[in-house]
Parts: C-alpha cells; structure tokens; sequence
C-alpha cells in the first residue's frame, strides 16, 4: 500500500500558509545557477519543440531525466533549473521540455499546449533514446505531472523499458475539481498571473490563424473553465471544457501505471481539490507511491539555507537514484 508517511519536512514558519508559499519561489529564490544548451527538434506534425539540455560532465552518462514545466511555465523558470541542477548533482544528464508555444517562439500549427498533451512528451523521449540513454526519468510538475502521470498510464505498453521511473510534484490530477478551485475567490488573484500570458498567446495565434481563432472580447474571459471552454478545447479536439477535462485528467489512468511513480502533493496545496489527492489508487496500484507533506504550497518545497536546493529537489533525486543502475 504505497502511500507513503508524511514526510520530515517543515518549511520556516511563514511559509506554512500555502498561499505564501506558493508565492515565495517565483518572488524571492536566488535563480540556480546552471548552463543550459537550447536543442530544436522537429514533431511528426510538422511543428517542433525547444529542449534545454543539462549535461551533468560525466562521459558515457546513460541516465537522463526529462523535465515538464506547468501552466504558463518555461524550461528557464526556476523550478526546472533547480530540479535540473540537482539531477546534474547526482550524476544524472537533465532535458527540459518546453511546451508548444512556451519557448518564447509561437509554434507553426494553430494547436496550443494543454495539460493533457502526451505526444510531444513521447517524441522527447524517443529523442533523448535515440541519444543512447539507458535510463531515462520523468519529472513533472503541476499540469506537466499530469502529462507525466497520464503518459504512463494511458497506453501503458507504449512506454519504453528505458522509462525506469516518474516523479510528479502538485499535480491537479482531476482538472476539474482544479479549475473549481482556482475559481473560488479566496485563489482569484493567480488568475491575472496566468491569463495574462494564456491571452497573448491567444493574440498570437489569431494574428497567425485569423480564420481558426477569434480572439475579440478576450478580455471578458476571466475563469479558467472560460477560458478551456472558448479556446483550450475547440484547439485541441475537444468539445467543451467539461470533455477536456474529462479525458485530460491523469486521475482515470493512474490505475494501468506500471513504471514506479512518485506523486507528491501538499496538503495546504492551493490549486487542488480533494479529487486531486489520489489515495485510493495509490492503495491499489503498487507502483504509485503517494506522499503528502502537511506543507509545501503549489510547486513550493522551500528549505532554509545557503545551497538553494529545495525539499522537492532532494526528494525527487533520492526516488529516481533508487530505480537508477547507479544504485548498483
């Protein structure tokens, strides 16, 4: 029954409200310090993806971790460097994935990325095999632990053998309840933050698709389920909101993962409701393990100190080294 203890960790005592810690990274941590090496590498649908590469210095490496960012995120946001620093740390060679759209370049096609895209998470796998790795890791955090999540186990006997492991970090694993939540007034003002790219995304592509996006009267879309509903599903195939939601969520494929998956969400986690919080499928499925610390706000984790490496950094490094052949 895999899920877990709560765990040793205690943030400092003003970043025990979830709001506050959610807040803190983006606002106040020193930026890691790394060198990252933009790749870009085409889409069998005519696009391409922007990949940073992390090269952890060790020749003949064949471990890699490929890094998902979340909602509005990028590879150059301070998570995936710190959690990309860290897997350098031990060895470990990181690629962190931009998503369509999230690179700083618009994409070709008129499709925008959302929290359920898996087929450019599959073609940055292929690609990082085809560079000879024998062990490769999937870290994701937010909507890009639900692509993580959602990968392995929507078509489980796609997923390759070099897959030794996930990791997914405040993961709105029912997007639904998420998106209720989001839209309670006690968490509407991380609305502007986020609509204020999502809508000049949306400027984007209308200025390059005039005849597929109507982006008049953006401005009075002001929820997230709005948003998902006018834009979000009719670009990417879906019928509504309420459909995108539905066949989106990792939630109802967290029973076929066979890959040993860690899934870390906070208590005081902001963005997720209580269907975010997957304990009965941790209880039947031995590969998930489920842990919720009482602290960590969305994307959080912070710890005291000088080194700038953070609770879900350690964390995330100690479960992929137990499935690593470096345990050996």
């Amino acid at each position: 029954m895999p899920v877990l203890p709560e765990p040793e960790y205690s943030p400092l005592l003003p970043l025990r409200n979830g709001h506050l810690h959610t807040i803190y990274p983006t606002l106040f941590r020193p930026e890691p310090s790394t060198a990252p090496v933009r790749e870009r590498i085409d889409t069998p649908d005519g696009d391409f993806l922007d990949l940073d590469w992390h090269l952890a210095g060790q020749p003949e490496n064949g471990h890699a971790a490929i890094i998902s960012h979340g909602l509005e995120g990028n590879s150059r946001k301070k998570y995936p460097l710190g959690i990309a620093r860290r897997m350098n740390q031990i060895g470990i060679d990181a690629v962190c994935l931009n998503m369509r759209c999230c690179s700083g370049c618009p994409n070709r096609l008129p499709r925008l990325y959302h929290s359920g895209t898996t087929d450019d998470l599959d073609t940055t796998i292929r690609h990082v095999m085809g560079l000879r790795y024998e062990c490769v890791f999937l870290i994701g955090f937010s909507i890009g632990g639900n692509q993580v999540l959602k990968y392995l186990g929507e078509d489980p006997d796609r997923v390759p053998e070099q897959i030794r492991a996930g990791v997914a970090f405040s993961v709105p694993c029912d997007l639904s309840g998420s998106a209720c939540k989001l839209d309670q007034s006690a968490n509407r003002f991380y609305l502007p933050y986020f609509m204020q790219g999502l809508r000049q995304k949306i400027r984007i592509k209308a200025e390059m698709f005039p005849s597929h996006i109507d982006c008049r009267d953006i401005n009075k879309v002001r929820t997230f389920h709005d948003f998902d509903n006018r834009y979000t599903a009719p670009m990417n195939g879906f019928r509504d909101a309420e459909d995108y939601y539905a066949r989106a969520s990792c939630a109802q494929f967290l029973k076929d993962i066979r890959i040993p998956s860690l899934i870390v969400q906070a208590e005081d986690d902001p963005f997720l409701s209580p269907s975010c919080y997957p304990s009965h499928e941790a209880e039947d499925n031995p590969h998930i393990f489920l842990e919720t610390p009482r602290y960590g706000g969305h994307v959080g984790f912070h710890l005291p100190g000088g080194e700038n490496i953070y609770w879900s950094e350690y964390r995330a490094g100690e479960f992929v080294l137990s499935f690593s052949s470096k345990a050996n």
